[in-house]
């Protein structure tokens, strides 16, 4: 089971840093005699085997705590995307059937306000945070929950229970401790594009062959230093808590992505490796100050989660001086299915030629079987050009989605994952997403990849973050649509920005209209949500459409 991982290396190494966590320090034998006060606490709270431990919490050395603990006693663990709306929270407490909660006080107050909650939440642990707001009213519905006996202090709980279980006979079958390899260890709660949030089932084998492929892959060792950044509830992150333990690599732990303080602790920590969400990556080499950090530790800079632009992974190797690896994966493949590491014989060729493989999604991940099919379930052509749904097969996929099994039987046919992701395959064997089948724009009957377009505006020298997605269109079914964020200062007009992709791609595939704007919708996991733009300007800007089409046609401009 998964908590072994952090036994065995507590036993063989004992006093190796195990984690920072801002001014906490705690070695490998200080964090599994943490883990296992609290998960004999979890124990005398009531919880048993395959009941659901809810968390909502920030990047913290809790989490990781709780993740072993829940593994130790075979809960499941359902960790909660802190920006989900009170409904998304209700509906997931609901579904799972959650018997705890262990948050954070200033990201539990709104859930805490709604009538609706309250009879989910049979039990809360609460973290201690610094920036927590005094209690000062009896009204505050958190000040009753802090009060009610069902409640109570982590680190209380953690200090005052002792670190072995008490021997006791097993009453029935439930309350046994034996933990099997095929037992549920979390459920995810994607964010999903429609509908409500899908709770996505991963097993203790799939975490644990996912961590030792993850350790092959990346030459993981005791020497490395891992940084948190990208939200421990989502995979983009999650996965390192168990491939970093496996070798005794060091933790190092921030609450969420600002850039200063990132680069802070890469400096500060000598930080070896991490995993950004592209936009991350794009605020980071755009920053004006990062020239004044070292970051010489840094041996390689994983991107994940969403696709990257070529222009930003170049800037990515120019600023920082260390290797890049482009991954790709779903909350349903643990999370990576391919990664663009160079073969051999690739890491000679000249910088450009290496940088076409780099910003690939990249070959198949250890242990993975994937293939590239067209609408009749036949392999596309190893040219590059072809492009087919990804399906995928292997030891780390999901067994299905929690109470879902109609879902499940669409999305996993013959033991073939179905992503929804569309991409091509080259005679190299490296895989290069292009749009998710949501996302094609079809205009004119022709099929227009966002991601190639998104691409182009990116190398733009005065954008910041940019995403293309189609609206409806009367005469060419879906228009071509940018909405641009600038860097600060900047003013480009919209006509230089069209002009500037006719130049780069295939006129009929650059924006016919494009949105400034000063802000981009995103997930909890920081990827730009382009359904989320559609819906924007489907509801709210019809009559700007109009308005914007009706003056082109004026203009003589062809459209479409």
């Amino acid at each position: 089971m998964l908590y072994d991982l952090l036994r065995e290396t507590a036993d063989a190494l004992p006093g190796k840093l195990a984690l920072i966590c801002g001014d906490t320090h705690l070695s490998y034998g200080q964090l599994k005699d943490r883990v296992d006060r609290l998960a004999t606490g979890l124990r005398s709270l009531g919880i048993q085997n395959n009941e659901k431990i809810a968390i909502l919490h920030k990047n913290c050395h809790r989490f990781l705590e709780a993740y072993f603990a829940a593994a130790k006693i075979g809960a499941v663990l359902v960790p909660m995307n802190y920006r989900l709306s009170v409904d998304d929270f209700i509906y997931i407490l609901d579904n799972c059937q959650a018997k705890l909660l262990i948050t954070q006080p200033d990201l539990v107050r709104p859930l805490l306000e709604s009538e609706d909650v309250l009879p989910l939440l049979k039990r809360i642990i609460f973290t201690h945070s610094n920036n927590e707001t005094a209690l000062e009213s009896p009204a505050d519905p958190l000040h009753r929950q802090r009060t009610d006996v069902r409640n109570m202090d982590y680190e209380a709980l953690v200090e005052v229970i002792s670190a072995e279980e008490p021997e006791e006979t097993p009453k029935d079958e439930k309350s046994t401790k034996t933990v099997h390899d095929s037992d549920i260890a979390q459920i995810y709660y994607t964010s999903g594009t429609t509908g409500k949030p899908k709770g996505v089932i991963l097993t203790h084998r799939n975490n644990r062959i996912h961590a030792r492929n993850a350790v092959k892959e990346l030459n993981l060792s005791s020497a490395d230093k891992w940084l948190h950044v990208s939200p421990m509830f989502h995979l983009a992150d999650a996965w390192a808590v168990w491939a970093i333990t496996r070798v005794g690599a060091t933790h190092v732990m921030v609450p969420g992505f600002e850039p200063d303080r990132v680069l802070d602790a890469i400096e500060r920590h000598h930080v070896t490796l991490s995993n950004f969400i592209p936009t991350m990556l794009n605020i980071l080499v755009k920053h004006p100050g990062i020239r004044d950090y070292d970051c010489s530790s840094l041996r390689v800079i994983l991107s994940g989660g969403a696709p990257i632009a070529k222009e930003v992974v170049r800037k990515v190797i120019e600023k920082f001086s260390c290797d890049y690896i482009q991954t790709y994966g779903l909350t349903e493949t643990s999370p990576f299915l391919t990664m663009s590491i160079l073969k051999e014989d690739m890491k000679e060729l000249p910088f450009e030629d290496r940088l076409k493989y780099m910003v690939t999604t990249g070959r198949p991940f250890s242990g993975v079987e994937l293939k590239v099919v067209r609408e009749d379930g036949t392999e596309v052509n190893s040219d590059g050009q072809e492009v087919g749904e990804i399906l995928a097969k292997g030891d780390t996929i999901t067994p299905g989605y929690w109470r879902m099994p109609e879902e499940t039987s669409q999305r996993i046919v013959d033991g073939w994952l179905h992503t929804k992701d569309l991409g091509v395959v080259n005679a190299d064997g490296y895989v290069t997403i292009v749009d998710r089948k949501d996302d094609v724009i079809i205009s004119g009957g022709e099929n227009i990849y966002s991601v190639e377009v998104d691409d182009v505006l990116y190398s733009h020298p005065s954008v910041l973050e940019a995403a293309v997605f189609g609206l409806p269109d009367p005469v060419w079914g879906e228009r071509v649509t940018a909405a641009v964020v600038l860097k600060d200062n900047e003013n480009v007009r919209e006509e230089e920005i069209i002009n500037f992709c006719k130049e780069r791609i295939a006129p009929f595939k650059a924006p016919k209209f494009v949105i400034f704007t000063d802000y981009l919708p995103k997930t909890g996991s920081a990827k730009i949500c382009k359904y989320k733009l559609r819906e924007q300007f489907l509801s709210q800007n019809k009559q700007w459409g109009k308005e914007k089409q009706n003056k082109k046609n004026k203009e003589g401009k062809s459209f479409g």
